[in-house]
């Protein structure tokens, strides 16, 4: 059996302690999956008497021995320098002393703006606590921080909130950058996101047979001219059941495909069938030899009934002995 890593265990408590804090003192928390591989672990919407202030803020949570050092803590920086450093909105870094039980914060955006070189790690000092007695001053601090750079949101819903820390967050990566004609749709989308990609892939099934259906449609008056033409039979009998075969293949096809087997054979004889019988409109003027008609239409008599009765045994036997293996023994 699996077993739980001993860092993901410190690296939740980490989570759950700065999350309870925030929570416990009406602030609105968001957890993000996947946090340490991107940046950030929280979203966080700061609010004063139970209303939204319109600040928000990312941090990311570090949690274990290996961030505390004899006198102080360290935040790596690792690969973030730029987002953290460009972000829209401050990314504060939190460090939880699992000895301690203590947190200690930084605001990274802030201190990363500072510097113009790359760094490598920020350095946190002990005074700088996160508890229940220094989060107002915590929270006025990272205000002060979002009035003096234009960052405050305005207006907004709890939803829009979040999605525009999400945004502020891609930075100036210009792949990231929304696409206004199209960011509307994508939203939608991503609100019913499951019932969408059920759609798309039903679509994208039902498309071949849509396509053949307005195939036959539009042939139609064309078999029905080229039969009457070269023949006494009855043209909607005969063209008729050419179509009802091509649809029964058609259907048996998708049917199958949607089972996860490939019914090479049938689509063999679909693709012959249509190969003879579709191109039928280039000579329906009654310009191709009287042979070649009644050729043509004879024989397509003939598959159209042979055909779909071999169609129907084959595929019938094979339900039977599906049902067969079912059966309880």
């Amino acid at each position: 059996m699996a077993r739980v890593r001993q860092n993901r265990i410190i690296e939740r408590a980490g989570v759950n302690a700065v999350r309870t804090l925030l929570e416990a003192h009406g602030h609105i928390v968001q957890e993000i999956e996947g946090g340490n591989d991107h940046g950030e672990d929280l979203h966080v919407l700061l609010t004063r008497s139970g209303r939204r202030t319109g600040h928000v803020l990312a941090i990311q949570v570090k949690a274990g021995n290996k961030y505390k050092r004899a006198k102080d803590y360290t935040l790596p920086i690792d690969d973030h320098h730029e987002d953290w450093k460009e972000s829209r909105i401050p990314v504060v870094g939190i460090v939880y002393d699992v000895t301690t039980k203590a947190l200690v914060w930084v605001n990274l955006t802030e201190e990363l703006n500072k510097t113009t070189n790359p760094v490598k790690r920020i350095i946190i000092p002990p005074t700088s606590r996160l508890n229940s007695d220094t989060i107002l001053d915590f929270a006025a601090q990272i205000e002060g921080y979002i009035d003096s750079t234009g960052m405050k949101l305005r207006d907004f819903t709890l939803e829009e909130a979040f999605a525009a820390i999400s945004r502020a967050l891609d930075g100036l990566d210009p792949n990231k950058a929304p696409n206004p004609l199209f960011e509307g749709w994508a939203e939608i989308l991503l609100r019913h996101e499951l019932p969408a990609k059920r759609i798309a892939r039903l679509s994208f099934q039902v498309s071949p047979l849509l396509l053949l259906a307005f195939l036959l449609v539009f042939e139609w008056p064309h078999q029905v001219r080229f039969v009457r033409n070269y023949t006494e039979l009855n043209p909607v009998l005969t063209v008729g059941g050419l179509y009802i075969f091509i649809s029964w293949l058609a259907l048996t096809i998708f049917f199958e495909l949607r089972a996860k087997r490939r019914p090479k054979e049938t689509g063999n004889w679909l693709i012959t069938t249509c190969t003879l019988y579709l191109w039928v409109p280039v000579i329906d003027d009654g310009s191709a030899p009287e042979w070649m008609g009644d050729s043509l239409i004879v024989s397509s008599v003939l598959i159209s009934h042979f055909g779909l009765l071999t169609l129907l045994t084959f595929y019938v036997k094979q339900e039977m002995e599906r049902k067969k293996h079912r059966l309880p023994k």
